[in-house]
């Protein structure tokens, strides 16, 4: 049973280090009406992209106020914010101002095209910006 289970863990691992890997540094998100004291921070996220599942993970911190939630979002070009398609689990540390995001998504066969072509990004929203604080387009190390 142990050998069963190491041999899969070490599956898995050999799994994601195939996947595609994309990355995103999350960056401040431009909004108009907010003091810019309420939009400082910093974060990173990770992806990993095995046939049509996404796994997601990353950190933020110094944020000036609490995170709220986060989700990954698909824009119609890249570099334009567009809908949330799914909610990111945030957890927070401390005051709330720092913490780590994940989660794993099957996409369909438009949201692989998209996220390949740097249509899909993070954003993190905060109870000091609401509308979102950091954001991050996930993107290959060729796109970079």
């Amino acid at each position: 049973m142990i050998f069963s289970a190491a041999l899969l863990v070490v599956s898995l691992s050999a799994a994601a280090q195939n996947g595609e890997q994309f990355r995103a540094r999350l960056s401040l998100v431009p909004l108009l009406g907010v003091k810019a004291d309420a939009v400082v921070g910093t974060g990173a996220a990770t992806a990993v992209l095995n046939g049509k599942k996404l796994t997601i993970n990353g950190s933020f911190d110094k944020l000036a106020s609490p995170a709220t939630v986060a989700h990954l979002n698909l824009g119609p070009v890249m570099g334009v914010r567009g809908n949330s398609i799914f909610d990111l689990t945030v957890t927070k540390t401390g005051t709330g101002t720092t913490g780590t995001i994940a989660g794993t998504f099957d996409l369909s066969s438009d949201q692989v095209d998209a996220l390949k072509k740097g249509k899909i990004y993070i954003q993190l929203h905060s109870e000091g910006a609401p509308n979102g604080h950091l954001i991050g387009w996930l993107l290959t190390d060729a796109k970079k």
